[in-house]
């Protein structure tokens, strides 16, 4: 039975988006390919076109973490946030904010292995209904399909070992 390959996006509270995919990985391998900053940029880009020109990660409880994307035409984005709990290879909690008008949020990170394969699931917890519900409309489900899609590809050159 293989389960890889589909991004489930649900909404399990009105301040709650909960994104899910199975990879063909240990989850040991996942939980390094989203923790290292050798790694994110390889995946982490959404939309074609997108670099990822600076991945800063102090990953240790209180540490920070900071990514700036980059378009051909210069555009730029950047998100950072602080670790709160780190438990590898199986959970991690993390700040997200990606500055401006948008609210921080607290995402949870967490990764269950089973025959093989890593089940991720990443709950993003937003300050109200509205926050939730402006970060839909903004794209991000295609977004973070497109980059789930990228980080099973860097686990499969990587292999399962």
């Amino acid at each position: 039975m293989n389960h890889t390959g589909t991004l489930k996006v649900t909404m399990p509270t009105d301040r709650e988006i909960e994104v899910t995919r199975v990879f063909d990985a240990p989850r040991r391998l996942v939980f390094e390919v989203w923790t290292n900053p050798k790694h994110v940029p390889q995946w982490m880009l959404g939309p074609p076109g997108w670099t990822m020109p600076v991945c800063e990660i102090d990953l240790r409880v209180g540490g920070a973490w900071h990514f700036v994307w980059r378009r051909a035409d210069g555009t730029e984005m950047e998100m950072r946030g602080v670790y709160r709990e780190i438990t590898p290879p199986e959970r991690l909690v993390s700040t997200e904010s990606w500055g401006g008008p948008w609210p921080e949020t607290v995402n949870t990170l967490t990764l269950v292995e089973k025959d093989g394969q890593t089940t991720a699931t990443l709950t993003i917890l937003y300050p109200s209904q509205e926050a939730r519900d402006a970060a839909l409309k903004t794209g991000m489900k295609d977004g973070m399909a497109m980059s789930f899609d990228r980080l099973a590809e860097v686990l499969q050159t990587m292999g399962t070992h």
